[in-house]
């Protein structure tokens, strides 16, 4: 296996001899003609490694895998989903940013002492009200933004019956929600609860910010 490297190796060290005898004669003769070396055919695979012994098939079936794609297909984030699914992610999701207290009463800072009290007992007449019994949270929450809106035409003070239900978990559900929206609202200004005689926890008194 050895023998014809070396063969190899004698033949390519006589090679690069003559080059440089021809080397010498013509620069001693320039105007000769270099002589001309016979080129050696490439070696036979097979003559090189005789001791190497092919592997026989085995049969075996070698699947193709297909190579991915250089822009792989984004898969969408607006798949639609059932009914049921969409409205229990929902119901899940709003209780994320809402606070678990209901306060029964809230002042926008600056307000005069004694907003709460006036609005209490009634200082301002009731310009409009709002029923939001037999609505789920959802409903609840875009009626009532369409109701602020409206009611800043008709006066400053509002009525609004969430009344006192209780949702799967025992806590109340719109009471809670109401309020936390009333208290985040831009036109509201103050809010508390009625009196005993007109609802007591089950509906709140909205103070709105006055039409320009």
């Amino acid at each position: 296996m050895k023998r014809p490297l070396k063969e190899q190796l004698r033949h390519a060290r006589q090679q690069v001899r003559a080059l440089r005898e021809s080397a010498a004669d013509a620069s001693a003769n320039p105007g000769a003609a270099p002589p001309s070396i016979p080129l050696q055919s490439e070696p036979d695979f097979p003559s090189l490694f005789p001791d190497i012994v092919p592997l026989k098939p085995s049969g075996r079936h070698l699947p193709v895998v297909k190579k991915p794609s250089p822009h792989p297909k984004r898969q969408s984030l607006q798949a639609p989903t059932r009914g049921d699914i969409e409205r229990a992610l929902l119901f899940e999701a709003s209780h994320w940013f809402e606070p678990v207290d209901q306060p029964h009463q809230h002042a926008r800072p600056g307000q005069p002492h004694g907003t709460l009290r006036k609005l209490r007992n009634g200082h301002w007449p009731v310009a409009a009200e709002l029923d939001l019994h037999g609505l789920d949270r959802h409903q609840a929450h875009d009626v009532l933004a369409v109701f602020l809106h409206r009611a800043r035409q008709r006066g400053v003070c509002v009525r609004i019956i969430h009344g006192k239900g209780f949702g799967s978990d025992g806590q109340p559900v719109l009471k809670r929600m109401v309020r936390t929206w009333l208290g985040q609202h831009p036109d509201v200004l103050a809010f508390c609860e009625t009196r005993p005689e007109d609802g007591g926890g089950g509906a709140v008194m909205v103070l709105l910010r006055r039409h320009p």
